[in-house]
């Protein structure tokens, strides 16, 4: 029977957030939307491959940078309308260089930047 990707709910723009997370330490790395196809490319390759709403083309994690996501496991949340890719991060996950895109915090009504971009 398998899998089938149409089986998600996405959103009116024919999307489903998907958040990658290290399989090794559980760090949240980054959060970036799939389509139905993206969802097939992934689960096919074994690369994680996004839909870049901004370029509205497919974007394989790393395939410019270098900065490449092995996908572990593929989860779907219990109303179907959330992925969790657990992955295997080489280099940072941010565009901004840093091991997360969550490396901002807001304490006391102030942001903190929690880690300065990898060397």
């Amino acid at each position: 029977m398998g899998f089938d990707a149409n089986s998600l709910t996405y959103n009116e723009a024919g999307l489903v957030p998907a958040i990658a997370q290290d399989a090794e330490t559980g760090e949240v790395l980054m959060m970036a939307w799939m389509n139905a196809e993206a969802v097939k490319r992934t689960l096919e390759s074994g690369r994680v491959t996004y839909w870049s709403r901004s370029r509205q083309s497919f974007w394989i994690k790393g395939e410019s940078s270098g900065h490449t996501q092995e996908l572990v496991d593929f989860r779907v949340d219990c109303d179907q309308d959330c992925l969790l890719v657990t992955v295997k991060q080489i280099g940072p996950a941010c565009h901004t260089n840093r091991r997360s895109c969550f490396y901002t915090a807001v304490r006391k009504g102030e942001e903190v930047e929690l880690m300065a971009p990898m060397a």
